[in-house]
């Protein structure tokens, strides 16, 4: 599952990358995008994007009759993601980062726990809650 999640992880990046680069690219058709024009909101309105891309294909990964093996190595990809956009949201202010890190965990794990879900799920959420937090602590590059 570890390796599964991980390819996972790595593929939902990669595609965030291109598509991020092909909407940048068709919007600076229209738009020039360099330091001048100051538009701010534009990278995280791209982020956003593919937020609601994972969220709709996560809906319907948990919503499909795969086995609970296959839902939490997915489970990997909306946890990352999560964590990962408060990471980078709130970057400068490490308090805020860790208590809604902590939040979400908290959350997830009540969620999993009131609709009786299986250990793997428990596993998976432990798992990238652990090494998300640590890539944030160690503040390692990705």
């Amino acid at each position: 599952m570890i390796i599964f999640g991980f390819i996972l992880l790595n593929l939902t990046f990669l595609f965030d990358a291109i598509y991020r680069g092909l909407l940048r690219g068709f919007v600076s058709i229209f738009i020039p995008l360099n330091p001048e024009t100051n538009i701010f909101w534009l990278p995280q309105l791209f982020h956003g994007s593919v937020i609601i891309i994972i969220s709709i294909i996560s809906w319907f990964v948990f919503k499909s009759n795969l086995k609970s093996f296959y839902k939490a190595t997915y489970m990997t990809v909306p946890l990352a993601v999560v964590y990962a956009t408060i990471g980078i949201f709130f970057y400068q202010w490490q308090l805020i980062v860790y208590l809604l890190g902590t939040l979400f965990s908290l959350f997830i794990l009540y969620y999993l726990y009131k609709n009786k879900q299986s250990w793997i799920y428990y596993y998976t959420l432990i798992l990238i809650t652990f090494t998300m937090f640590m890539v944030f602590f160690l503040r390692v590059e990705i």
